[in-house]
This record gives C-alpha cells, sequence and structure tokens, in this order.
C-alpha cells in the first residue's frame, strides 16, 4: 500500500450491529474493525468508512441512518468519529474534501442508494470519486456482488483489510489446506438449508458429525421412526444419497445413537434419554444424547482439524444445551492444548459457543453468517474474488 499519509481510503466494514432503543446491544462488529481503521489513521489516512444497516431497499430511512452509529463507534474507537451524510455525490465530495490525515468518519448507509445492490456502475464511479485506495474488511458481505463489496474493487487500487485477512487466512488453514484428519459438526434445524455444505463437506473431511432437526432426516432416511421431532421426510432420499456419497468418498458421517426426548418444547420439562430406536410416537428429539456427545468427543480427539457450523440440539432451552455445551468444550480443550485447529462460524453457532463460554478458546470464530454458509457450500465470494484480481 506504501505511504498512505493524506490519502482517502475507503473501508468498508460492517457495522450492521444489533440496536434497541438506541443502544448498540452487541459490539462485536464495531470492535473487528478496530485493526483496520486504526492503523489506517495512525499513518495519516483519511478514513472513509462505508457500511449498511438494515435492508432500506434504495430509500433514505431515519430509523436505518448510520448517524446514530457515530457515537457508539467512537467510544469503542477511543477518538473522534465524524458522520457524513452521503456517500456519493458533491455534497459527500465537500465534506471528504475538508478533512485532514488522520480523520476517520462514517459515510452514510450504502443501501440508501438503489443502485448499491444491483452493483450499478454510476454510482461506482460517483463513490469512487471520494477515494484514492480501497479497503474490502468485511467478509461479512463478501458474498454480495454489490458496490461497496465489489464495485468499488475494480476502480481503485484495492486491498483486503486486516479483520478480512485473518478470516481468510483461517478459512484456508480449515478447508483450503487443512491438516488432516478434518472433522466438521453441520448442525441446525433442516437439512434443506445445510444441502450445499453437507454435499461439499463429504468430499473433504473424514469426519461429519450432524446435529441438531437435521440429524432426524438422516436417522429417518435410515429407517428411525423420530416420532414428532422436527424432520424433513420429503427429503428422505437426498439424506440417503449424502450418505452414499460420503461412503464413497470415505468419510464417516456421524449420527447419534442415543437422543434426549420429550413431549413438549419448553424450558426444563420432562425429558428421557434413550436410544434411537426407542422414541415414542408423541415424543421429539431435542439433543444428541451425553454417550453419543462423548463418543463424538472422542472423534475430535483423533482429528486435527475442525470447522463448525450448526449446533447440536435445541441449545437455546436447557437442558437441550447438554451436547452442544459438551462438544464445544472438548473442542475448546483440544485447541488450547494445541492439536486442533477449530474455526467455527454462522450465527446460531457463534452463540451456542459464547452459551458454552468456549468462544474466546477457538483458532477463529467468524461473526459472518452467509458469507461462512457460502464458503463452506466451496462457492465463490464476489467480494474475494474481486480483491484477488
Amino acid at each position: 500500500m506504501g505511504d498512505i499519509a493524506g490519502k482517502r481510503v475507503l473501508v468498508r466494514e460492517d457495522l450492521n450491529v444489533p440496536m434497541a432503543d438506541g443502544k448498540v446491544t452487541d459490539d462485536t462488529r464495531l470492535r473487528a474493525t478496530l485493526a483496520t481503521v486504526t492503523e489506517l489513521a495512525d499513518k495519516g489516512a483519511i478514513v472513509l468508512i462505508l457500511a449498511h444497516f438494515g435492508r432500506p431497499k434504495g430509500e433514505r430511512r431515519d430509523d436505518m441512518s448510520l448517524a446514530m452509529l457515530t457515537e457508539p463507534y467512537a467510544a469503542v474507537l477511543g477518538r473522534p468519529v465524524q458522520f457524513i451524510a452521503d456517500c456519493q455525490g458533491a455534497e459527500a465530495e465537500a465534506a471528504v474534501a475538508a478533512l485532514k490525515g488522520g480523520d476517520i468518519a462514517i459515510l452514510e448507509n450504502t443501501r440508501f442508494h438503489a443502485g448499491e445492490e444491483k452493483n450499478d456502475p454510476a454510482l461506482a464511479d460517483a463513490m469512487a470519486k471520494l477515494g484514492d485506495l480501497y479497503v474490502n474488511d468485511a467478509f461479512s458481505a463478501a458474498h454480495r456482488a454489490h458496490v461497496s463489496t465489489e464495485g468499488l474493487a475494480h476502480r481503485l487500487p484495492a486491498f483486503a483489510g486486516r479483520s478480512m485477512q485473518a478470516e481468510l487466512d483461517a478459512l484456508e488453514k480449515a478447508l483450503g489446506t487443512p491438516e488432516s484428519p478434518v472433522a466438521a459438526v453441520v448442525g441446525g434445524a433442516k437439512v434443506s438449508t445445510k444441502l450445499d455444505v453437507l454435499k461439499q463437506m463429504v468430499a473433504k473431511v473424514d469426519h461429519l458429525i450432524i446435529g441438531g432437526g437435521m440429524a432426524n432426516t438422516f436417522l429417518a432416511a435410515r429407517g428411525v421412526d423420530v416420532g414428532k421431532s422436527l424432520c424433513e421426510h420429503d427429503l428422505k432420499d437426498t439424506a440417503e444419497a449424502i450418505l452414499d456419497a460420503a461412503d464413497a468418498a470415505d468419510c464417516t458421517v456421524h449420527l447419534p445413537y442415543d437422543v434426549v426426548v420429550s413431549k413438549e418444547f419448553a424450558a426444563n420439562p420432562p425429558t428421557r434419554t434413550v436410544n434411537v430406536h426407542e422414541v415414542a410416537a408423541d415424543e421429539m428429539i431435542l439433543d444428541v444424547g451425553p454417550a453419543a456427545a462423548e463418543a463424538l468427543g472422542d472423534v475430535l480427539k483423533t482429528c486435527r482439524t475442525l470447522v463448525w457450523n450448526g449446533p447440536m440440539g435445541a441449545f437455546e432451552i436447557e437442558p437441550f444445551d447438554a451436547a452442544t455445551v459438551a462438544l464445544a468444550k472438548t473442542a475448546a480443550a483440544l485447541t488450547k492444548e494445541g492439536s486442533l485447529v477449530s474455526v467455527a462460524g454462522g450465527g446460531d453457532t457463534v452463540a451456542a459457543l459464547n452459551h458454552a463460554g468456549v468462544a474466546g478458546d477457538f483458532t477463529f470464530v467468524s461473526t459472518a453468517g452467509g458469507a461462512f454458509l457460502e464458503w463452506m457450500e466451496g462457492k465463490e465470494l464476489p467480494g474475494v474474488t474481486a480483491l484477488e484480481k
């Protein structure tokens, strides 16, 4: 990047944080921007932050203005942050011209312009006028070919930010050139939302651990009566095909053999732990059982790399968090002792690891939802491809 003192750097960040009553309720994404933004400002660059907030669909909406993030962001950053009321046009150009080296400003929500999500060339040209260099630091938006994530990379000298770099390095370690044996934990409610992930994983990993509601569909495909459990019975053939593909690829699929069942999905209801073949017609499977959870922990002990997306059970409600917590703690302990590289991602997964108190002990935890999933599916991410070019 060379000497950037006085240069205007357009930095795409993810500031799409949860808010309630005008206050940020989780500042994880704000903190993830600090390395890039402070480094650029300390080198004397004029830092112009591009971001979206919510889904305004090309309309200006006060409840989605990034103006409300200026103060919270300044508090996290520990230095002043200015606000510029547009991300293109004459007014924005004049406001940027008034800034000096080391200044940091947040530009207004890129999605207030309909052309942002269409990757409109005219909007990209107008936005590019504000900067001399472009840095993409928002991996979580890299699966979108928008002006601020992809278009600008073709108009200005383009670079990856520190957060983007860390994410790509971690993903390369986990599935690009991983150390074998490799395990993947794939959980969640439905097979239909993770079909591409499952197909990709059986070809890439040695052990595929399936949990959550989607495990029920695989159990049903193997002839198990899952009672009232969440199950996509219409996808049994698809599940069979994935199991066959795993066999052909020498990938061992792990399904629970004991499960925790209940007649109702509520906090601390009466439960039973049973073999999967003993689920009653009026019961639902809500977690992997303790024996299977322990056996899965033993599988991880034989592995060198772990990719994790999705919980093992209905972890939001006790006691159906037990298997997720137990397996997460095993993975964290193996990571801490240096025998396992563990990479996890996706909203539910981050929440589950935070609930287990081990998110900080994994090698890398991605806050990206859709982008992490598309990466697991083996898809090309436009925001990353544009930087590589």
